[in-house]
Protein backbone atom coordinates (compact mmCIF):
# COMPACT_ATOMS: atom_id res chain seq x y z
CA UNK A 1 0.00 0.00 0.00
CA UNK A 2 1.20 3.76 -0.59
CA UNK A 3 0.32 6.74 0.78
CA UNK A 4 0.07 10.37 -1.41
CA UNK A 5 0.07 13.64 -0.49
CA UNK A 6 -0.55 16.52 -2.87
CA UNK A 7 1.37 19.89 -3.02
CA UNK A 8 2.45 22.89 -4.52
CA UNK A 9 -0.97 24.21 -5.64
CA UNK A 10 -2.21 27.84 -5.36
CA UNK A 11 -3.11 30.85 -7.39
CA UNK A 12 -1.52 32.20 -10.37
CA UNK A 13 -1.99 34.55 -13.29
CA UNK A 14 -2.62 32.86 -16.61
CA UNK A 15 0.59 32.51 -18.82
CA UNK A 16 2.56 31.57 -15.40
CA UNK A 17 3.70 27.96 -14.02
CA UNK A 18 3.59 26.07 -11.03
CA UNK A 19 5.07 22.73 -9.92
CA UNK A 20 3.00 20.19 -8.05
CA UNK A 21 4.39 17.01 -6.51
CA UNK A 22 3.23 14.32 -5.04
CA UNK A 23 5.01 12.79 -1.95
CA UNK A 24 4.37 8.72 -1.79
CA UNK A 25 5.17 6.84 1.30
CA UNK A 26 6.55 3.38 1.47
CA UNK A 27 8.67 1.44 -0.09
CA UNK A 28 6.86 0.11 -3.03
CA UNK A 29 6.55 3.96 -4.58
CA UNK A 30 9.01 2.50 -7.45
CA UNK A 31 6.99 0.09 -8.48
CA UNK A 32 3.69 1.90 -9.14
CA UNK A 33 2.86 3.83 -12.66
CA UNK A 34 1.54 6.73 -11.46
CA UNK A 35 -1.12 9.43 -13.36
CA UNK A 36 -2.30 13.02 -12.66
CA UNK A 37 -5.71 13.42 -12.33
CA UNK A 38 -7.97 17.13 -12.25
CA UNK A 39 -11.43 17.88 -11.26
CA UNK A 40 -13.33 21.62 -12.11
CA UNK A 41 -16.14 22.62 -10.42
CA UNK A 42 -18.74 21.57 -11.22
CA UNK A 43 -17.17 18.89 -13.79
CA UNK A 44 -16.03 14.97 -14.28
CA UNK A 45 -12.43 14.32 -12.88
CA UNK A 46 -10.52 13.90 -16.02
CA UNK A 47 -7.17 12.55 -17.16
CA UNK A 48 -3.92 14.89 -17.06
CA UNK A 49 -0.61 12.47 -17.78
CA UNK A 50 1.01 9.16 -16.60
CA UNK A 51 4.21 8.11 -16.25
CA UNK A 52 5.74 4.28 -16.35
CA UNK A 53 7.05 2.57 -13.21
CA UNK A 54 10.66 3.97 -15.10
CA UNK A 55 9.58 7.64 -15.84
CA UNK A 56 10.39 6.28 -19.77
CA UNK A 57 6.89 6.57 -20.44
CA UNK A 58 4.81 9.38 -20.48
CA UNK A 59 0.99 10.14 -21.77
CA UNK A 60 -0.64 13.36 -21.75
CA UNK A 61 -3.82 14.56 -22.16
CA UNK A 62 -4.28 16.86 -25.41
CA UNK A 63 -5.34 19.86 -23.52
CA UNK A 64 -2.12 20.23 -21.57
CA UNK A 65 0.11 18.16 -23.94
CA UNK A 66 3.26 20.41 -24.46
CA UNK A 67 2.29 22.20 -21.57
CA UNK A 68 2.92 20.19 -18.69
CA UNK A 69 5.47 17.90 -17.87
CA UNK A 70 5.46 14.51 -15.95
CA UNK A 71 9.01 13.38 -13.85
CA UNK A 72 9.42 10.84 -10.83
CA UNK A 73 12.31 10.41 -8.55
CA UNK A 74 12.07 7.05 -7.16
CA UNK A 75 15.52 6.98 -6.03
CA UNK A 76 15.78 9.66 -3.16
CA UNK A 77 12.47 11.55 -3.12
CA UNK A 78 9.71 9.06 -3.74
CA UNK A 79 7.90 12.29 -5.32
CA UNK A 80 6.06 12.60 -8.64
CA UNK A 81 5.84 15.91 -10.26
CA UNK A 82 3.66 17.74 -12.47
CA UNK A 83 5.19 21.27 -13.72
CA UNK A 84 2.53 22.96 -15.21
CA UNK A 85 3.99 25.68 -17.74
CA UNK A 86 1.65 28.87 -20.07
CA UNK A 87 -0.99 27.97 -17.15
CA UNK A 88 -4.84 29.20 -18.45
CA UNK A 89 -7.88 29.62 -16.82
CA UNK A 90 -9.46 26.41 -17.90
CA UNK A 91 -6.42 24.44 -15.97
CA UNK A 92 -8.03 25.64 -12.95
CA UNK A 93 -9.19 22.70 -10.66
CA UNK A 94 -8.08 20.11 -7.92
CA UNK A 95 -5.24 18.18 -8.96
CA UNK A 96 -5.06 14.59 -7.82
CA UNK A 97 -2.30 12.48 -7.85
CA UNK A 98 -3.27 8.79 -8.03
CA UNK A 99 -1.23 5.08 -8.22
CA UNK A 100 -1.86 2.05 -10.14
CA UNK A 101 -1.30 -0.74 -8.35
CA UNK A 102 -2.81 -3.30 -11.21
CA UNK A 103 -2.40 -3.16 -15.00
CA UNK A 104 -5.52 -1.31 -16.87
CA UNK A 105 -5.78 1.79 -18.65
CA UNK A 106 -3.85 4.75 -17.76
CA UNK A 107 -6.11 7.12 -18.40
CA UNK A 108 -9.45 5.83 -16.55
CA UNK A 109 -9.45 7.26 -13.13
CA UNK A 110 -10.80 3.46 -12.39
CA UNK A 111 -8.06 1.75 -13.39
CA UNK A 112 -5.83 3.47 -10.42
CA UNK A 113 -5.68 2.06 -6.67
CA UNK A 114 -4.54 5.04 -4.24
CA UNK A 115 -5.43 8.40 -4.47
CA UNK A 116 -3.95 12.12 -2.72
CA UNK A 117 -6.31 14.36 -1.24
CA UNK A 118 -5.64 16.71 -3.82
CA UNK A 119 -3.96 19.75 -4.21
CA UNK A 120 -5.92 23.56 -5.43
CA UNK A 121 -4.47 25.33 -9.08
CA UNK A 122 -6.43 28.34 -9.58
CA UNK A 123 -5.39 30.77 -12.98
CA UNK A 124 -6.57 34.05 -12.92
CA UNK A 125 -6.65 36.19 -16.12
Amino acid sequence: QVQLVESGGGLVQAGGSLRLSCAASGRTFSSYPMGWFRQAPGKERTFVGYISVSGAITYYADSVRGRFTISRDNDVKNTMYLQMNSLKPEDTAVYYCAAQARVGSYFEGGSYDYWGQGTQVTVSL
